[in-house]
C-alpha cells in the first residue's frame, strides 16, 4: 500500500524531520499520539510542548500561545484527525489573525495513533478549507525540497500560515514521552520566558 495519494513516500517523520532541521527558537506544540512521540524522538528541546493524551487540541493551545507571546514565533504541527475534530479553531485563527503562527497539518488520511482507521481528509481538502477560513498564507505539498522551501518562506512572512503535508501511513519507532504533563508543562514554560 503506499498510502493516502498516489506517489506519496514521505513519511510523517521524515517530513517532521527536514522542519526540525530548520527551526531555531521558535516554539513548538506538537499534537497528540505517534506525532509527539515521533518529534520527542527527533529533536526533544525545551521550547517542544508534546500534547500527551489530549486530541484535536493542539491548534486551539498553539493560538493561545501566539497570542500571548507575539514576539515569538510558534509553530504548531497537527495531524488530518485532529484538525477534523476541531475545525471551529480554523475560523478562530482566522479571525484573531495571529501574525506569529505557522500550523503544519501531516496528513496520512488515517487516525494513525488508534488503528489507521479514516479520516475524512481523502475528499476534504483540509488546505481549502484554511483557505477559506482565511489563513493568510495556505500551501500543499509532498516532497521534501517542498516542505523545507515553503517551511522557510512562511518564517520570513506574517501569518497565520498552514501547511498542509501529504504523508504516508508509515510509522517511526518512537517510546512514549519520557515527561509527565506537569514536568513537560515547567520544562516548557522555563523556555517560554
Amino acid at each position: 500500500m503506499i498510502g493516502p495519494e498516489e506517489g506519496v513516500m514521505q513519511s510523517r517523520a521524515q517530513a517532521m524531520a527536514a522542519i526540525l532541521e530548520i527551526m531555531t527558537d521558535q516554539l513548538l506544540i506538537v499534537c497528540n499520539g505517534f506525532p509527539s512521540r515521533e518529534a520527542c524522538k527527533l529533536r526533544d528541546r525545551a521550547q517542544n510542548f508534546y500534547m500527551i493524551g489530549s486530541m484535536g487540541a493542539t491548534a486551539a493551545i498553539g493560538l493561545g500561545l501566539a497570542l500571548a507571546q507575539p514576539e515569538k514565533t510558534v509553530v504548531v504541527f497537527d495531524g488530518d484527525g485532529n484538525v477534523l475534530m476541531s475545525l471551529g479553531t480554523l475560523a478562530t485563527m482566522s479571525a484573531l489573525r495571529p501574525k506569529n503562527l505557522i500550523h503544519v497539518v501531516f496528513d496520512n488520511e488515517v487516525y494513525g495513533t488508534t488503528g489507521n482507521q479514516p479520516t475524512y481528509s481523502r475528499v476534504v481538502g483540509l488546505d481549502k478549507m484554511a483557505k477559506a477560513a482565511g489563513y493568510k498564507n495556505v500551501e500543499r505539498v509532498w516532497e521534501r525540497e517542498d516542505i523545507v522551501y515553503e517551511f522557510k518562506a512562511m518564517l520570513g512572512d506574517d501569518g497565520p500560515s498552514f501547511l498542509l503535508i501529504k504523508v504516508n501511513e508509515q510509522l517511526e519507532e518512537a517510546d512514549r514521552i519520557a515527561l509527565g504533563p506537569v514536568e513537560l508543562t515547567k520544562r516548557f514554560k522555563g523556555s517560554v520566558t
